[in-house]
Order: structure tokens, then C-alpha cells, then sequence
């Protein structure tokens, strides 16, 4: 290694000895550095291998999951070394979908509680806006409680029912619904239309809304919304709406659902929690 100046000169500033410096240089690492070390090289792979999306809380999660011991507080002290800092979520959006004041007695069969003991029997589902060059390109979901997979989306340049329709048709393709199932939703208009509730009785799904503007009764599909922009959406510039579609699939598809380790299912990834209760069925 070339140092800026000379070490005999550089020890006598600092008034020591060059065969201590020396002596000092060639001393093997202490145990407790070279742990450190190695801690520090699966945090950043972590990190790196989340798109820089992991927070300290998520590293030490999967640090325990690749049976890797360390505390919380020493994972942010080493992040905190290393200048990881996670992305950060924007504020709160403006809800798209309009209330017209029909059906007010359609129930609110959730009531906050988004947990379920199996797929498919209580689904979440909103709309939400991704900004491209071509103009906007409109996102419905549904969300399965159980999982917290995305088991049905769609995209276009309308948020109109149709979309909506799309999305919850495809949650019926990839799961098996049972006879309680329910869809949960905001209050808004294609939400509350004739149409879609059509669509729920044909599939045999039971309706359910929150409160006109509440956003934490539907707080469960805003989530995913904002993990989606803070993620990939407000880091991403999308030049045509095809774009922006492609990336969105990709996510959901390749990260979130299967690589993405979620505080709500114990640091577990949605489709591990769907195959843990795959085989559970087998056993059963």
C-alpha cells in the first residue's frame, strides 16, 4: 500500500515507533472485526439483492431466515457504516375512485380485520394511477388476505369498471375460491356498480365496502399500492404505458409475491405461506 508521505516520518509525527506501527499492521484481525466483516458482506448482498429496498428490520429478518445471528441494532449499526439507506415512501395519494352515494347497504364484511385462515376466502382490491410518458395507466388489484399475494390485476388506460372486472375474474382463475369468499373494496363507484356486483354473484363472492372515505378501511390493498411506488413506480420512468405494464408484471410476478419477505407473515414470503398451507392440506 503507498501512503501520501512517508511512515518513518508519519511515526515520528504521531510518536510512535515504526516497528510498533509495523508490528501493529501485520497483527491478524480481531475475531470480533472479522465477524463484522462477514456480517458486513450479507448485509449489503441483502440489501443489493432487495433493489435497495430493505431496511434494517427487513436485513436482519432474512439474516435470521439464512440462519445468520446478529441483533437488530448491530444490522442498522453496519448499514448506518455502509450508507444503505432504503427508499423512502411519498405521501399519502388521492384515492381514484368517486363515491355517486349508491348502494349504501352494501356491508362492510371486514371491519379492518385483514387476516384469513385460507386463500381465497377475503380478497382486498382498489385502483390506483402509474405516471408515463403516454399519459396515466390505471392498476386494479386484488389482494388475497391469507397470502397477501397479488392473485388478480389489471392494467389500462381507463379505471372504469371493466378493469376492475378483470382483475377479480383473474383471482378466480388462480385460486380456489371457497363458498365464504369475499372481496372487500372503497366505496366507489365502479366498485359499487350493478355490473361488478354481477360479476361477484356469478363467481360466488360476497361484497363488502368500507366507509366513504376511510382509507384505513381498505388500508390492507393502499399498502401494496404504496410498497409499488416506493419500490419501483417513483424510481422508474416509464416511456410508453406498455412500459410501465411490463415492469409492474415483473414486479408483482417475480418479486413481491415470491421474493419479497413481508412483516405481516413473520418475515415469510407470500408464496411461502401459500405452499406451508398447500402441504398442510396434503397432511391433512
Amino acid at each position: 500500500m503507498k501512503y501520501a508521505y512517508p511512515v518513518k516520518k508519519m511515526c515520528r509525527w504521531l510518536e510512535v515507533s515504526p516497528s510498533g506501527f509495523f508490528d501493529w499492521k501485520r497483527r491478524p484481525q480481531s475475531p470480533t472485526a472479522a465477524r463484522r466483516a462477514d456480517l458486513t458482506t450479507y448485509i449489503v448482498k441483502i440489501f443489493d439483492d432487495s433493489d435497495e429496498t430493505y431496511g434494517y428490520r427487513r436485513v436482519h429478518a432474512e439474516l435470521r431466515r439464512r440462519g445468520v445471528q446478529a441483533g437488530p441494532e448491530l444490522v442498522r449499526a453496519i448499514m448506518r457504516d455502509q450508507q444503505l439507506v432504503p427508499c423512502q415512501p411519498r405521501p399519502w395519494r388521492v384515492s381514484l375512485t368517486d363515491n355517486d352515494g349508491r348502494d349504501p347497504a352494501i356491508p362492510d364484511l371486514v371491519n379492518r380485520d385483514f387476516t384469513a385462515d385460507t386463500p381465497g376466502q377475503k380478497m382486498v382490491g382498489d385502483i390506483t394511477y402509474i405516471p408515463t410518458w403516454e399519459g396515466w395507466l390505471y392498476l386494479a388489484t386484488v389482494i388475497d388476505c391469507h397470502t397477501k399475494a397479488v392473485i388478480g390485476y389489471a392494467m389500462d388506460d381507463h379505471y372504469k369498471t371493466p378493469l376492475i372486472i378483470e382483475a377479480i375474474c383473474m383471482a378466480a382463475r388462480n385460486i380456489e375460491l371457497p363458498g365464504s369468499a369475499i372481496f372487500h373494496s372503497d366505496r366507489g363507484s365502479n366498485y359499487t356498480s350493478d355490473r361488478f356486483a354481477r360479476e361477484l354473484t356469478e363467481l360466488g363472492i360476497h361484497q363488502s365496502v368500507g366507509r366513504t372515505g376511510i382509507c384505513y378501511d381498505n388500508a390492507m390493498a393502499e399498502s401494496f399500492f404504496a410498497a409499488l411506488k416506493n419500490e419501483r413506480v417513483h424510481r422508474t420512468v416509464y416511456p410508453t404505458r406498455e412500459h410501465a405494464r411490463d415492469d409492474i408484471t415483473r414486479y408483482i410476478e417475480l418479486r413481491y409475491n415470491t421474493r419479497r419477505i413481508h412483516s405481516g407473515l413473520d418475515y415469510r414470503t407470500p408464496k411461502e405461506v401459500y405452499n406451508e398451507w398447500l402441504d398442510q392440506q396434503e397432511a391433512a
